[in-house]
């Protein structure tokens, strides 16, 4: 239960097999490759390979248009499979709950460099082109409106990363949504101490000997030890760690036992790739721009988010259609990753469907 829980603290995460999720509906994989695809360097991919898992049908209009689509968007180093977990997907999909999958059509991607879209372990390692957010979301993109024929969300729900990719998305593709819900982040650029931890992991990878520009025969340990013990501080939770690990003993064995097991799941390009994407993510000056109702939620004892800082509630104001919410601290709340344990915020997003009908098209 710890282990599980703290992966989701960050984001990382594997895909769950459907067969695991008990009462979940059932989940159509897919894959959609891009021909030539540009990134915002000038870097051409000839192939790139977005993968997908769906939840429910789509349903149309008189018109034929996709009326109930909802977009997931997850956490750096996780992918679309984080939402199949039982703390998610028991609030959200079933019968009668919010996203009900019976109603809505719900897709979950895997970011570009995530699960298993194309990444740089598939092969290239550090001959990848760097992908940013841009590049990510304009992927995203083109998944919903080319490949599954989506003119209009009905809503872009992103955890962490997620969230910066839905303030992008309101930006980028104003149009393309009828509600934001972004969990957990910023819309400011990376810095002070967010952009410190970020850039601790990068320049542990870099200066490992054993990672070799990106060519190594073997995973560089030593480096990913430094990113692992960094991604738990970083989506550490104060209360729960305090209750759950209240002696000296306590605390090191779950360092010693959470850091092998994340090692075991990270591959050093991978990791360094997504981190570094948010280099350039900024979406301050335009945030007056996004048409659509944003209802945007942090926690107060998120490492990476810290209300301390008092962004949220000056930046909310530039939104034409914002709301922001802060969840108390409590022996409930997860830390960062307090934006995966939907119980803690499922009846804003339900506020948020039923003051937000689906856009007269």
């Amino acid at each position: 239960m710890r282990a599980s829980m703290l992966l989701l603290l960050i984001g990382l995460c594997g895909c769950v097999s459907p067969a695991a999720l008990g009462g979940t509906p059932p989940v159509q994989d897919g894959d959609f490759t891009i021909r030539d695809f540009h990134f915002a360097s000038g870097a051409v991919l000839p192939e790139l390979r977005l993968h997908y898992a769906t939840l429910g049908r789509p349903s149309r209009d008189a018109r034929g248009r996709i009326t109930n689509a909802v977009l997931l968007l997850h956490g750096t180093g996780g992918d679309g499979g984080q939402f199949l977990r039982p703390q998610f997907a028991d609030e959200l999909f079933g019968p009668g709950q919010p996203l009900d999958a019976s109603r809505y059509y719900v897709i979950l991607p895997d970011g570009i460099g995530h699960g298993r879209s194309s990444k740089p372990s598939d092969g290239l390692r550090a001959k990848f082109p760097a992908y940013n957010y841009a590049d990510m979301v304009e992927a995203q993109h083109r998944l919903v409106s080319e490949h599954l024929g989506i003119e209009r969300l009905r809503l872009i729900l992103g955890t962490s990363m997620g969230c910066m990719h839905a303030f992008v998305w309101g930006e980028t593709f104003p149009h393309s949504m009828d509600a934001l819900m972004p969990l957990a982040c910023l819309p400011v650029a990376i810095a002070g101490r967010n952009r410190m931890w970020r850039r601790m992991v990068i320049d542990a990878i870099r200066e490992d000997p054993d990672w070799d520009g990106g060519n190594y025969a073997a995973e560089p340990r030593r480096a990913l030890r430094t990113a692992a013990d960094l991604l738990l501080i970083a989506g550490s939770a104060p209360l729960y760690f305090q209750a759950a690990f209240p002696t000296r003993e306590s605390a090191d064995a779950f360092v010693t036992e959470r850091t092998e097991q994340t090692i075991g799941g990270l591959d050093a390009n991978d990791l360094l790739y997504q981190v570094s994407a948010s280099r350039d993510y900024d979406p301050a000056p335009r945030l007056g721009t996004i048409e659509a109702p944003v209802l945007w939620i942090n926690s107060a004892d998120d490492f990476i988010n810290p209300p301390e800082l008092g962004i949220a509630e000056a930046r909310v104001r530039e939104l034409r259609h914002g709301r922001f919410v802060l969840l108390p601290a409590s022996e409930h709340t997860h830390g960062h990753g307090s934006h995966t344990w939907a119980a803690l915020w499922k009846s804003e997003l339900e506020s948020l469907l039923a003051t937000t009908a689906p856009a007269v098209r």
